[in-house]
């Protein structure tokens, strides 16, 4: 096999790493697609920190024929890794909606953070410690940190090589540490001046030779994200649904021959289903018992079949979803879920989420009936090891990638808008690598639409830090921010769970321990633990005060907050429950609902009418102090005319 290799390539050509507090205990992100869900306690260690996510990377050697032939490791090649991460936040222009929609002409300016430093000292802003090398088996130390990056003069440690026993890479981020250099508050979702955090992304490169010749080698790239918070749950359209239909629009990727039920139908009516765990709103309607409880058994028996007596069935939930020509602005429409240009009050249809060219095509054909039958007949796979060698590439690839979101881009988790431009990749899932050494362009004080999308613009050839630069700083803000069912107006057919934001990454609403314990204790009245089954606690019920007051707990507690993990179920109740693990917060005295409405009052961004403001809107509201987030949300408040 190894005289057959004229190139290598490393997969995941994106691989995902996430902060975590945890000293020592890390967990590697997912290399399948379907992997097993871990234990309940798994993501955080004895003492309540939350572990960090390591991406793993491998290499692959290729035929001419662009087969995958052998995985190089140690065993059969010389193998030189090599990685670096960058921080670029501070120094970058603030985000207020995604410049690639046609909102973004009528929004805030994007003008630079901290533009009150200027000149030379605005490189004081970037995090860019030097690249490391790493070889071997079993290598780590300090000599494979990312050192030497400062923020105004304060070192930041980014994170960290290892490699594994059998040679692979390992890439660590950092442990979730955002500060302000002057001591300042937070006080804005996303573009916090004076502060910094500790995610990062940058280019993985490795110099291969095989027999004493050298071997071309495909790049990838790491992303440092946030923590995620419902690591069993993926969005409704996964990162991965979204830069395949990018690559099978343009015709490098082929659409598939025959719609697959089990393959591209099954898994979307699942990810419904399953954010029934963290939205309450998905849960009375998706979820177990609810109106479109469809991922049952007979449910799935019945959406599988191919049968012209199941059209009807089959056409009305693919009529329930979004469309923007027939739909425009309306929240009905399914997925119920933000898109990239939501604002209060609503403007565009982008306020909402619509599946992709590509995703909506497979729910048409599959509507119409050209769709393949074969649901249970493709047994799931849940380790790498489990697939033929020429397929684990590929599933690296989309594994990393499943387990991110693609909207709302607002800006969004992992990763933002400019990830869905295809001047940003080589090849399908590759980001183009900027030359080392090579200077970007300076882009002016502000960056405009026409400059970012622009020939010169920032969408080409990536450098460190390029991709996570337009995230939220800290992105603790965003987390704290980011909800469901906001407020516009007390008319009753308003609903506080719905639409939302990111909960298969940020939950809103969670099936807690202490209902968890009534729900599988067979001993109580069935009526009893139905209650608790359908009661949902808000999952940042932990923190107090007003938004902003909420946002600057959030950058201290952020690792305090449940993890939503996989649980066994009961008799009545599905056979596995998700589950809140038990938060590291102090909720003493603190109800199931507090935080539950999040009232946007526009006038409270006046400071001598924001008490008054406020506290009218909560008395009308109907709700009491303590289930309300109320007060000027500048995150849904996008445009010029509403600064």
């Amino acid at each position: 096999m190894l005289d057959e290799v004229v190139r290598a390539a490393i997969h995941p050509a994106i691989g995902v790493a996430r902060v975590g507090n945890s000293p020592e205990e890390y967990y590697l992100g997912p290399e399948v697609p379907d992997p097993l869900p871990a234990e309940p306690g798994f993501y955080k260690d004895p003492a309540g920190a939350i572990k960090r996510e390591v991406a793993r990377f491998r290499l692959y050697g290729y035929n001419a024929q662009g087969e995958a032939v052998v995985e190089l490791t140690p065993d059969n090649a010389d193998i030189t890794w090599s990685a670096q991460l960058a921080n670029q936040k501070a120094a970058w222009y603030q985000f207020q909606l995604a410049l690639d929609i046609p909102d973004a002409a009528d929004a805030k300016e994007s003008a630079l953070r901290n533009g009150d430093i200027t000149g030379d000292r605005r490189k004081d802003l970037v995090i860019a410690p030097e690249p490391v090398s790493i070889g071997g088996r079993e290598v780590s130390g300090p000599a494979y940190h990312f050192s030497g990056g400062t923020f105004v003069g304060k070192e930041v440690y980014l994170g960290e090589l290892r490699t594994d026993r059998d040679g692979h890479l390992l890439v660590f981020g950092g442990f979730g540490d955002s500060a302000s250099y002057d001591g300042r508050p937070v006080n804005t979702f996303a573009n916090n001046d004076g502060w910094h955090d500790d995610t990062a992304d940058g280019p993985v490169t490795a110099v291969v030779r095989i027999d004493g010749r050298t071997v071309p080698v495909d790049p990838a790239w790491v992303m440092v994200a946030p923590p995620n918070y419902a690591p069993a749950v993926k969005g409704i359209r996964t990162l991965h649904d979204l830069l395949y239909d990018v690559f099978v629009t343009d015709g490098q990727l082929p659409f598939p021959d025959r719609v697959s039920f089990t393959r591209h139908i099954a898994p979307v009516l699942q990810r419904f289903a399953d954010h029934q765990w963290v939205n309450h709103g998905f849960a009375g309607f998706y979820g177990h018992q609810g109106l479109a409880d469809f991922t049952t058994p007979e449910g799935m028996k019945r959406l599988s079949s191919t049968s012209p007596g199941r059209k009807a069935l089959r056409r009305q939930v693919f009529n329930a979803l979004r469309d923007f020509t027939r739909d425009g602005a309306s929240p009905v429409p399914w997925p119920w879920l933000y898109g990239d240009g939501m604002a209060i009050p609503p403007r565009t249809p982008l306020q909402h989420l619509a599946f992709s060219p590509t995703q909506y095509k497979m729910f048409q054909l599959w509507a119409d009936g050209t769709f393949v039958d074969d649901w249970g007949t493709i047994p799931p796979v849940h380790e790498l090891a489990g697939l033929p060698l020429a397929e684990r590439p590929a599933a690296l690839d989309r594994a990393a990638l499943d387990f991110c979101l693609a909207d709302a881009f607002h800006p969004g988790t992992e990763v933002t808008w400019p990830i869905r431009h295809l001047t940003m990749y080589q090849a399908p899932f590759r980001i183009k690598h900027r030359p080392s050494g090579q200077p970007e362009p300076d882009y002016g004080p502000v960056l405009t639409p026409e400059r970012a999308l622009g020939p010169d613009g920032p969408l080409h050839a990536q450098g460190p830090g390029d991709l996570t630069r337009w995230m939220a700083v800290p992105w603790q803000t965003d987390t704290a921010s980011c909800r469901s069912g906001y407020e516009l107006s007390l008319s009753p057919r308003n609903d506080p769970y719905l639409p939302t934001f990111w909960p298969a990454r940020v939950p809103n609403h969670v099936l807690a321990e202490e209902d968890y314990q009534v729900v599988v204790d067979t001993g109580r009245p069935l009526a009893e633990r139905t209650e608790a089954f359908e009661r949902r606690a808000v999952w940042l019920r932990g923190l107090k005060g007003n938004n902003s007051e909420q946002m600057n707990q959030m950058v201290d507690d952020w690792y305090r907050l449940g993890i939503v993990e996989v649980r066994d179920g009961a008799q009545d109740f599905p056979a596995r429950l998700q589950v809140e693990s038990t938060p590291g917060i102090d909720l003493t005295g603190i109800g199931h609902t507090n935080n539950l409405v999040t009232l946007h009052v526009p006038q409270a961004a006046d400071l001598t009418l924001a008490a008054d403001a406020i506290a009218q809107a909560v008395a009308a509201s109907g709700y009491t102090e303590d289930e309300v987030t109320a007060g000027f949300i500048d995150k849904v408040s996008p445009y010029r005319d509403e600064a």
